[in-house]
Formats: structure tokens, C-alpha cells, sequence
């Protein structure tokens, strides 16, 4: 059975710099058929005028994944110093990381980590998503962890982003959860999954239109998948698409 979440019924909000979509209940959004699927509890689009953002704000227990469409993300939390790769000692101040397209960030919140999150340019906005999952344990260090996923890596195929083990390179995180993404254009580009009865799948398009199991999707609509033994995506144009394998809660 697929369930599409058409773009257009999403929750809505805005702050004037910020303009957010939702796919499931979050802040002042309330839906009662919309909260969470399996484990995946928050699914948020947002795009952040230029050099606007989110001052510092705390989080914990919560795995939080970025995936940046367009634009630059700039990140600065409280977690302890990392050194910079050519072995120089840490900066003084608290770490920053910038995202950009094909840039994925995980976030596991544990005990409690302050962090913040500004569009970087000062000409353009940044378009992102904001992810959360439901941690398989609470109460852990936070941690952070980020990775650049090539396009021509993505092209025409489905590419683990994050998942519980780090399989295949992707992001390890806190969850009984796969993420993947693929960018699909033309007839030529196809991707198979197998599903499995006992989990949940969800599929989201962040760009483009795509068929789901023959399903037409457009950007910003999602796909909730129950007891379908196989996902399929072709015909996509400009898709931008999204993969979860999920608990059930």
C-alpha cells in the first residue's frame, strides 16, 4: 500500500527569514494523522534567507540529519574540539562546518549539545532538510559527524547516506534506521529496492518529479509504504529523492 503525502497538505510556517514545510507534526504544527512514520519523526524543508539562521538552541536524544539542496549551511556547536585534519591543534572557538549541496551532517544529540545553524551566503538562500530520528539509546556523548556524497556518485542509483552501522561508508547514527538518496533523470536512470514486510518505508522528493512504484511524485511529496515488496523509482526529471528504512516505532 502506498499513502502519497502530497507537498501541498504539508504544515506550513514562517518567521519572515525562515519559510518551512512539514511533512509530519513539529512546533506549532499539529496534525494528529501526520506524526512521524515509524521511527522517522520529523521531516522539515526549510529555506533560510541570506546570513539568517538559528541561534544557539539545545537538543538531546534526537538523531538530527541536514541534507543541503542548495545554498551553504554554516554549523557551530558546543561539542568538544576536533583537531583540523592537517594535525594542526584545535581553534579556540567552537567548531563550525559548513554544508553544501551533496554535504549530509549527523548530529547524534544524546545527554544534550547546543548548536546553531545560519545560511551562510549573504546573496542567495539556503534550501535544506532537517531530519530526526527516534535514537535506539538515550543518554549517550553527543557526536557529529559529516560526509560529502558526490552527485555522479547518486546518479541514476540509490546511495546509503546514513544508517545504524555505517554501512558502505555512510554516516553511522543512533537509530534502527537506513537512510538513501539517488538523483534520477531521463528513462535510463532506474533504481530496484527490496522491502521487507516487518519494517517501514518512507520516500521522499526534495527536487524534480519521479514515478514511486508507478506512482507520480512531484517535489516535496512523499510516499508512506506498508506491506509493498519492492520500490521502484524511473522516469524521473531533475529528482532529488529520498529513501528511508524505518522502524516501527
Amino acid at each position: 500500500m502506498i499513502t502519497v503525502r502530497a507537498a501541498a497538505d504539508r504544515g506550513r510556517s514562517s518567521t519572515g527569514w525562515l519559510h518551512s514545510a512539514h511533512s509530519f507534526s513539529f512546533g506549532s504544527y499539529f496534525d494528529l494523522r501526520h506524526q512521524g512514520h515509524g521511527n522517522l519523526l520529523v521531516l522539515n524543508d526549510d529555506t533560510v534567507a541570506p546570513g539568517q539562521g538559528f541561534g544557539s538552541h539545545g537538543h538531546r536524544d534526537m538523531e538530527i540529519v541536514s541534507y543541503v539542496l542548495s545554498g551553504a549551511l554554516a554549523h557551530q556547536d558546543n561539542l568538544p574540539q576536533r583537531s583540523h585534519p592537517d594535525g594542526a591543534p584545535p581553534a579556540p572557538t567552537p567548531p563550525t562546518g559548513i554544508l553544501r549541496p551533496g554535504d549530509v551532517q549527523r548530529m547524534s544529540a544524546g545527554w544534550g549539545v547546543q548548536h546553531s545553524e545560519f545560511n551562510a551566503l549573504q546573496d542567495q538562500d539556503t534550501h535544506f532538510l532537517q531530519i530526526w530520528f527516534k535514537p535506539l539509546f538515550t543518554g549517550i556523548r553527543p557526536s557529529y559527524e559529516q560526509k560529502h556524497f558526490p552527485a555522479a556518485d547518486r546518479r541514476g542509483r540509490l546511495v546509503r547516506l546514513a544508517s545504524r552501522k555505517g554501512v558502505d561508508g555512510s554516516l553511522s547514527m543512533n537509530a534502527d534506521a537506513t537512510l538513501w538518496a539517488g538523483l534520477f533523470d531521463g528513462d535510463a536512470e532506474t533504481a530496484t529496492q527490496a522491502l521487507y514486510p516487518q519494517r517501514l518505508a518512507y520516500v521522499h522528493v526534495a527536487q524534480g518529479t519521479v514515478l514511486v512504484n508507478g506512482v507520480p511524485l512531484a517535489a516535496g511529496d512523499g510516499a508512506l509504504l506498508e506491506d509493498e515488496n519492492q520500490l521502484t523509482l524511473q522516469h524521473g526529471t531533475g529528482a532529488d529523492v529520498l529513501v528511508f528504512d524505518l522502524a516501527r516505532r
